[in-house]
C-alpha cells in the first residue's frame, strides 16, 4: 500500500469514527484553490465542540482561524466559505514551498450528513469506490450525497434537478478518478453558475498493463507502483516472467496479448505499454490495447521500428486514427538510455497525458502549475 492510500485509509477511519460518535463536530473541507495549495482538493478537517481536532486542510497555515470559526458555528452560525491567502512565509514555515488562496468550507456535520460520510468511509475502507458531493451555495449550503459503489445516498435538499445533475456528474466524476467544484444553475440544471458543489471521487488505483518481460518493464513496474498504479507484467514466455524482479512490484500473469486483455476491463485512467519487441506480440497487444478503452497506449522501440509498426498494423486493418492513439516511441525527451530513466520518462508522459499538459519544461509555460480538476488517489 502507497503513502498516500494508508493517509487516506486513516483519514476513513477517523471519519467512520466522529460520524458514529455522539459529540458535534465542524467539518472544513477544502473545496478550491488558486496557486500552489498545500493539499489535495477534498482535503478535510474536524473540530469538535470540545476543542479536539482531526486532520488538517493546509498543514498548518490556517488550522487555528478554522478553529476559531468553527466556535461561530457552534454558536448558531451558517456553513460559510472561508478564502485565506498563504503567503510565501507562512508556507515556508510548514515546510512548503510556496504560498497560494485557498477556499474552505465550514459547516456542522447534522445528522443526515453523518449518515453519508459513515456509508462513504464504510466503502472506502472496503476499497470500493466512492463519491461525495457537498453543496457549498444555498439555505442547504453542507447539505451532503454520495454515490457508493452503484448506489446514491443522501440527497442534497434544493431540488430534484440538482440532485439528478450532480449524480449524473458524480457518476462521470468517479469513472475517471476525478476531484473538484461543479457549477449549475439557480433550478439545478447542469448548465449554469448560480449554484457550487463540491465533488470528492475515489477510485480505484489507476492499472498499467505491461507486455513483455524485461528490463525496462521491472523499472517501469517500481517506479509505477511508487505513483499509485496497480502494475501487471504480461508475457506468453513464463521462463520470462518467472524473475523475482518482475513480482517485487507487479502482478505477473503468463498469457498472450489478445487473450489478457480480453480479461481485462480498463478506462481513461488506465495504461497499456507494449514492450516486447516482437512483431508476433507487438501487433496483436497493440490492437486489443487500442480496443480496450485505456487512457494511454504507448510502445517502446526506435522511430524505424515504429514505422515498421505502423507499415504493419495499417496493412491489417487498423484505422489512421487509431494508429494515431499510439504514443510510440513512447516517453518524454529526457535523453533517457538506462531502464530507470526510461521508466522516468514514459511514466512522466503518462502522467502528463492524464493531466492534458504538454510535459515541457514549467519555466516555458504559462498558467497555474496544477490541474483546477484534480485526479484523486485510490
Amino acid at each position: 500500500m502507497t503513502n498516500a492510500a494508508s493517509i487516506d485509509r486513516l483519514q476513513h477511519a477517523a471519519t467512520l469514527e466522529w460520524s458514529r460518535s455522539e459529540r458535534r463536530f465542524v467539518a472544513a473541507t477544502l473545496v478550491d484553490a488558486e496557486g500552489s495549495a498545500p493539499f489535495e482538493l477534498g482535503a478535510r478537517m474536524f473540530i469538535s465542540d470540545d476543542g479536539q481536532l482531526e486532520g488538517s486542510v493546509t498543514g498548518g497555515c490556517v488550522e487555528a482561524a478554522l478553529a476559531q470559526e468553527a466556535e461561530v458555528i457552534f454558536g448558531g452560525g451558517p456553513p460559510v466559505v472561508r478564502t485565506y491567502g498563504i503567503s510565501d512565509d507562512e508556507a515556508a514555515g510548514v515546510g512548503l514551498m510556496c504560498g497560494g488562496t485557498v477556499h474552505i468550507l465550514l459547516r456542522e456535520v447534522t445528522s443526515e450528513a453523518r449518515d453519508v460520510l459513515a456509508k462513504v468511509a464504510e466503502a472506502r475502507l472496503n476499497t470500493v469506490p466512492a463519491g461525495l458531493a457537498l453543496l457549498v451555495d444555498g439555505a442547504n449550503a453542507g447539505a451532503c450525497m454520495a454515490l457508493v459503489g452503484t448506489e446514491v445516498v443522501g440527497t442534497l435538499g434544493e431540488t430534484d434537478l440538482l440532485d439528478r445533475s450532480v449524480e449524473r456528474d458524480l457518476r462521470g466524476m468517479v469513472d475517471h478518478g476525478q476531484t473538484g467544484l461543479r457549477r449549475y444553475g439557480a433550478d439545478g440544471a447542469a448548465l449554469g453558475d448560480d449554484v457550487r458543489v463540491f465533488i470528492r471521487s475515489w477510485a480505484p488505483a489507476p492499472s498499467i498493463v505491461i507486455f513483455g518481460a524485461i528490463d525496462f518493464s521491472a523499472a517501469v513496474a517500481l517506479l509505477a507502483r511508487q505513483l499509485g498504479y496497480d502494475v501487471t507484467v504480461v508475457d506468453a514466455r513464463e521462463a520470462f516472467v518467472q524473475s523475482p524482479r518482475f513480482a517485487a512490484a507487479a502482478e505477473t500473469v503468463v498469457s498472450w496479448p489478445q487473450e489478457y486483455l480480453a480479461s481485462r476491463e480498463l478506462g481513461p485512467r488506465d495504461a497499456v505499454l507494449v514492450f516486447t519487441h516482437d512483431p508476433k506480440f507487438d501487433e496483436p497487444a497493440l490492437r486489443a490495447a487500442l480496443a480496450s478503452g485505456a487512457g494511454y497506449v504507448g510502445a517502446l522501440g526506435s522511430r524505424r521500428t515504429q514505422e515498421q509498426r505502423v507499415e504493419r498494423l495499417r496493412a491489417s486493418g487498423v484505422a489512421d486514427a487509431d494508429i494515431a492513439r499510439i504514443a510510440a516511441p513512447c516517453g518524454l525527451d529526457i535523453g533517457a538510455r538506462t531502464p530507470a530513466e526510461t521508466a522516468l520518462s514514459v511514466l512522466s508522459e503518462i502522467v502528463a497525458s492524464q493531466a492534458g499538459r504538454s510535459g515541457g519544461p514549467l519555466r516555458e509555460s504559462a498558467g497555474p502549475i496544477h490541474a483546477t480538476t484534480q485526479h484523486a488517489a485510490a
